[in-house]
């Protein structure tokens, strides 16, 4: 985590601008994620935006539930300050500097999300150990969703995958940096799993309706809510 707790506080000031360049559709993502959530707009909510980044899911969130209520967890201090700048003071819960993986869940919340995150989870062991946190970390009625990289089912459709990722990145992208830079990050830091053993192990943790909600190739949105 300390690699890409350097690049990320490296990279802060341009984050927005390199996830769009890279993450294919990055804003039907973010659609696809606050459309997953199951509430009236004018409902006041807790969020915990897990990884938040530079807020950009809470930002979005904020823009369909204007009276939510904003936890920032973020691991780069640097992307945390953004967030909290961005995020209106009336909306914002709390700020929390930490590594979701080791922080102590001391509420429960009406909703978590993330993305581009919880890939970072090191085994498969470990992501559906999460999945059960983050099912303890919910209110009953809640809901949880990730817009995220996922593996394909076979390694086939893999290569299909990671191709059609190299050919999005490269229409903003010299190639050369994409070959250079980007896919060997993926490939030395991103652990993501497949779709399949996410979708399952959340059935596992005791979530409910669990679903797809958008897809292209490796990334996705998925969730599934706390009854």
């Amino acid at each position: 985590m300390q690699n890409i707790k350097a690049h990320f506080e490296a990279e802060a000031a341009q984050f927005d601008s390199i996830i769009r360049r890279l993450i294919p559709y990055y804003e039907q993502m973010l659609t696809a994620l606050v459309d997953a959530i199951p509430l009236a707009p004018d409902m006041r909510f807790s969020v915990l935006d897990l990884g938040c980044g530079t807020g950009a899911v809470s930002l979005a969130i904020l823009k369909r539930f204007p009276q939510a209520r904003i936890t920032l967890l973020d691991l780069s201090p640097k992307m945390l300050a953004i967030a909290r700048e961005r995020i209106p003071q009336a909306n914002l819960s709390q700020v929390i500097e930490s590594n979701f993986a080791e922080w102590n869940w001391p509420d429960r919340y009406d909703v978590i999300a993330s993305s581009l995150a919880l890939h970072h989870l090191p085994t498969e062991a470990e992501k559906a150990a999460f999945h059960d946190r983050i099912h303890a970390g919910l209110q009953t009625g809640g809901t949880f969703v990730n817009a995220d990289v996922v593996l394909a089912g076979s390694a086939r459709m893999q290569d299909v995958y990671l191709e059609r990722w190299k050919q999005y990145m490269t229409r903003t992208t010299p190639i050369a940096e994409v070959e250079t830079e980007w896919l060997p990050r993926y490939y030395a830091e991103d652990i993501p799993a497949s779709l399949a053993f996410h979708l399952e192990s959340l059935r596992q943790s005791g979530f409910q309706a669990v679903d797809v909600y958008w897809k292209y190739y490796n990334f996705a949105v998925f969730g599934g809510l706390k009854n």
